[in-house]
């Protein structure tokens, strides 16, 4: 130190006035960068649920993409299955290649957890992450979008001075999630942990999940409806419910735009955005084996309808999923009679009688038949199959006919 101060005392007058000048040019530079760093390191507001019992719910996770990235590795960096990652965010149908599929970075993802209870607050506890070369507890918070603080990772993990980040180690993610009984305004919601972006206000955040201010601010025990990015609030996501349904041994809650699948991956249960009252269960069309995919003394498979219609009213008979017990997939019909067809459900659906096998195809591909499934005919194939029909006397006819020619021709000669 005192080398430091002689040596500053040692310059001249024109050297402390030259540096003076420069200082003038740099300060407000160095000014904006103290500033950055002043609003990098402010605290983020997160929201959370005190409990007390060893349950979990399903619940998502709001995963703005860092950067580019497959399908398959967003699964592995999360512990999930790809597919269920397809299925949160709607993409179908479910191929090989689909794991391979590469989403851009920005792009917003649904993950779908289970959200447990850890120490008397809801949270996931079951990502692990390997640790690399150049990572630091700020570089891996950033690959979660956020969802993680860099302290946060830490303070969990113990890491510190004397036991630092190592290369090829493991350490655990912890990532925020609520439960709230899967109830909001006293109907089925999912909870997805939502990390505010730049610009962003609880109005257009609302507006943007189809919610309210009211709502949000409920949820999150906020007085004052202001988010700051990089807060984690909890979003109600409307959900259909098995609860009503009837199912043998099966509970499932789907949220509103997501799908599921089920029955050794034989039946797709979707949410529709317009109808969160009515799950829809239909034969997934993927290449795996599948049986009972009909209902009992009826053409309709599983999520076809159709419509009888009387000068008094109007019946709808559907095939619906019932759940699956020890491999086999259960169904049932169920009749609905309205005084007058309604326009979204009736009138685009075939006659009872004669019985369709199939309706309109949902996802654009048939589904897998088993043996005991009739297959539909085209219109090509009953032309080719009339045309075989009145091919085959004839040709029996010319066969006749060349036999008995020969047959005299041989006694002639």
């Amino acid at each position: 130190m005192e080398g430091i101060l002689l040596f500053l005392l040692s310059w001249p007058a024109s050297a402390y006035k030259k540096m003076r000048n420069s200082l003038q040019f740099v300060w407000p530079g160095i000014l904006c960068l103290m500033l950055l760093s002043f609003e990098y390191e402010v605290e983020t507001k997160s929201t959370i649920e005190a409990c007390n019992s060893s349950d979990s719910c399903p619940s998502l996770l709001s995963y703005l993409l860092p950067w580019d990235s497959k399908v398959s590795e967003i699964a592995t960096r999360f512990h999930v299955n790809a597919s269920d990652i397809l299925a949160s965010n709607s993409l179908f149908p479910i191929t090989s290649s689909s794991a391979h599929q590469i989403l851009r970075a920005k792009t917003f993802v649904k993950i779908p957890i289970f959200c447990s209870c850890v120490d008397g607050i809801r949270r996931s506890m079951s990502t692990v992450y390997t640790v690399r070369a150049a990572d630091t507890a700020a570089s891996i918070s950033e690959g979660y979008g956020g969802l993680v603080s860099g302290e946060q990772i830490k303070i969990l993990n113990s890491i510190n001075g004397s036991n630092p980040l190592r290369n090829g180690g493991t350490i655990v993610i912890p990532l925020p999630c609520t439960c709230f009984n899967n109830v909001n305004n006293g109907g089925t919601a999912v909870y997805m942990s939502y990390v505010v972006q730049r610009r962003e206000s609880l109005s257009s955040i609302a507006a943007k999940f189809g919610t309210t201010i009211s709502d949000l601010k409920a949820v999150n025990g906020f007085s004052e409806p202001t988010v700051d990015p990089g807060d984690i609030i909890s979003l109600p996501i409307a959900a259909c419910s098995s609860a009503t349904l009837k199912w043998y041994d099966e509970s499932m809650i789907v949220p509103n735009g997501s799908y599921t699948l089920t029955a050794s991956n034989c039946i797709k249960c979707s949410c529709q955005p317009m109808d969160i009252t009515r799950m829809r269960c239909v034969p997934s069309g993927l290449a795996v084996p599948c049986y009972n995919l009909r209902c009992k003394q009826s053409n309709l498979i599983i999520g076809s309808e159709c419509v009888e219609h009387s000068e008094t009213a109007c019946n709808v008979i559907q095939c619906v999923y019932r759940g699956h017990r020890g491999g086999k997939i259960l169904s049932s019909m169920k009749n609905s009679s309205y005084l007058q067809c309604p326009d979204n459900v009736c009138h685009r659906r075939p006659s009872c009688w004669p019985f369709s096998a199939y309706s309109e195809d949902p996802f654009g591909m048939s589904p897998k038949t088993s043996s005991s499934l009739p297959l539909p005919v085209s219109k090509a194939s009953q032309k080719t199959s009339a045309f075989n029909g009145r091919l085959a006397p004839f040709l029996i006819n010319v066969l006749q006919i060349f036999l008995f020619l020969k047959f005299i021709l041989y006694f002639l000669i």
